[in-house]
C-alpha cells in the first residue's frame, strides 16, 4: 500500500495530502490538469500549490476526462484518492455539462478502467461533500427529524431566508447532519458529488476494491486559492479586504457553515487510507460547529487589522443552502478522528499566510455579473 495516486492532487487539499503522505514514506503520483481558475494563467511557473509538490511527486499533467490519461496514472497504484472535480455550487448551476462531464464522467472513466483492466488498486478514497445534504437536518416538535426542501425564490426575495417545512407551526431547530441524513442536494455540484460517491461505493466492492467516502465540510487554510472567485468565502472576503473593497454579505449574514481546517482534513483522510475499519463506509469530516458568515467577516477584519465597508445586502444565490454542520460521531467512534484546530485559531493561521501573499486582482465582481446574467444572483 505504498503507491498512491491523487487525482486533482495539485489542488488545495490534494497537495497538502501529498506532502503529508510523502513525509510518511509513500510514493505519490498526481494527475492534474492545472486549471487556470485555480492555479492562475501560468500555473507551471506561478502556482504556489504546484510549486509545493513538483519534484517530490510523479506528476502527470492530464485530465480525468481522458481515458488515456487515467489509464496511464493508475499503473502500479495501490490506493487512489479521487479529488479531481469541478467545484463551486454557484458556477455549477450554469456550467452543467462541464460539471457532469468532469465529476460524473471522470469518475465513470476511472471505474470503467478499474473494472476492465488489470490493476493493483486495493482502495479508493472519494472526496464527497456536505453539499449532498442540501438544506440539512432539523428537529420539529411536531414531526421529529425533518429535512426541508430548497428555499423558495419568492421567500428569499421578501427577506425570509430561513428554511420551511410543510405543516410545522413552531420554529425548526437546526441539528447536525449525520451520515444517515437525507441526501437531497440543492445544486448541480451537490448532485455530481452524490453521484461520484454512490458510483464509488457501489462499484468498488464488486471489483475487489475497498471504497471510503469523506463528506468534507468547508475546507480552508493556508494555501487555498485566492484567485478563484467561485469558491471559498474566506478567500473572497480576504481578497476584497486586501484590495480595500466593500464586503457584500449575502442574505442576513446569519447563514452558517462548518469550517474545517486543512490539517484536520488531511489527518482524517490519512486515517481512511491506513485504517481498514474505514473500508466500505462514508464519513463526515468537519468540526461539528456552525459558524455564521457575520462571524467570518468580523474575524477576518480583526486578523487583518483593517476596516472596510460591510453591507448586509439581502442578496442571495439560488442553489445556496442556509445552514449545515456535521455530526462527527461516526468518524470519532470508527477512526478516532477529532478535529484539533478551532475556527478562531485556524482563521488566524489563514490570515497570517494571506499577509505573506501578493494581493490578487479582485475577480469577484466578474463572477457576480456572470451569475446575474444567468438569473441565479438576486
Amino acid at each position: 500500500m505504498k503507491n498512491i495516486l491523487i487525482t486533482g492532487g495539485a489542488g488545495f487539499i490534494g497537495s497538502n495530502l501529498a506532502l503529508k503522505l510523502i513525509d510518511k514514506g509513500y510514493n505519490i503520483t498526481i494527475l492534474d490538469n492545472l486549471s487556470k481558475q485555480i492555479h492562475g494563467e501560468d500555473p507551471i511557473h506561478t502556482s504556489p500549490l504546484y510549486q509545493s509538490i513538483i519534484g517530490k511527486v510523479k506528476f502527470i499533467e492530464g485530465t480525468v476526462t481522458s481515458r488515456a490519461d487515467v489509464e496511464a496514472a493508475i499503473i502500479d497504484q495501490d490506493v487512489i484518492v479521487h479529488y479531481a472535480a469541478e467545484t463551486g455550487t454557484g458556477q455549477s448551476m450554469y456550467q452543467i455539462e462541464q460539471y457532469a462531464n468532469v465529476n460524473i464522467g471522470g469518475t465513470a472513466i476511472l471505474l470503467d478502467l478499474l473494472a476492465n483492466k488489470d490493476n493493483n488498486v486495493k482502495k479508493i478514497v472519494i472526496a464527497s461533500s456536505r453539499s449532498i445534504y442540501g438544506e440539512g437536518k432539523y428537529f420539529s416538535e411536531e414531526f421529529g427529524d425533518v429535512y426541508p426542501k430548497h428555499r423558495e425564490d419568492s421567500d428569499m426575495k421578501s427577506g425570509d431566508f430561513e428554511v420551511r417545512y410543510p405543516g410545522v407551526s413552531q420554529p425548526l431547530k437546526l441539528v447536525a447532519t449525520d451520515e444517515d441524513s437525507k441526501i437531497h442536494p440543492s445544486s448541480v455540484y451537490g448532485i455530481t458529488k452524490q453521484n461520484q460517491e454512490q458510483m464509488i461505493m457501489t462499484v468498488c466492492p464488486t471489483i475487489g476494491i475497498a471504497p471510503v467516502a469523506f463528506r468534507y465540510q468547508n475546507v480552508y487554510g493556508p494555501g487555498q486559492s485566492l484567485s478563484n472567485p467561485y469558491t471559498g468565502i474566506l478567500s473572497i472576503f480576504s481578497t476584497l479586504i486586501k484590495n480595500n473593497k466593500a464586503i457584500n454579505v449575502f442574505e442576513d449574514g446569519k447563514e452558517t457553515r462548518d469550517f474545517v481546517y486543512i490539517d484536520d482534513v488531511v489527518d482524517a483522510t490519512i486515517l481512511g487510507i491506513e485504517n481498514d475499519a474505514a473500508n466500505g463506509h462514508v464519513f463526515n469530516v468537519g468540526t461539528g460547529v456552525p459558524t455564521e458568515v457575520n462571524t467570518v467577516v468580523s474575524e477576518l477584519l480583526a486578523n487583518y487589522g483593517k476596516e472596510v465597508p460591510v453591507k448586509i445586502s439581502g442578496n442571495y444565490r439560488l442553489g445556496d443552502i442556509r445552514h449545515n454542520f456535521a455530526d462527527l460521531t461516526k468518524i470519532k467512534n470508527t477512526l478516532g478522528f477529532e478535529p484539533k484546530v478551532s475556527f478562531k485559531d485556524g482563521i488566524k493561521n489563514f490570515a497570517m499566510w494571506v499577509n505573506t501573499q501578493e494581493v490578487n486582482a479582485d475577480k469577484y465582481e466578474n463572477s457576480i455579473t456572470e451569475m446575474k446574467e444567468k438569473g441565479l444572483f438576486k
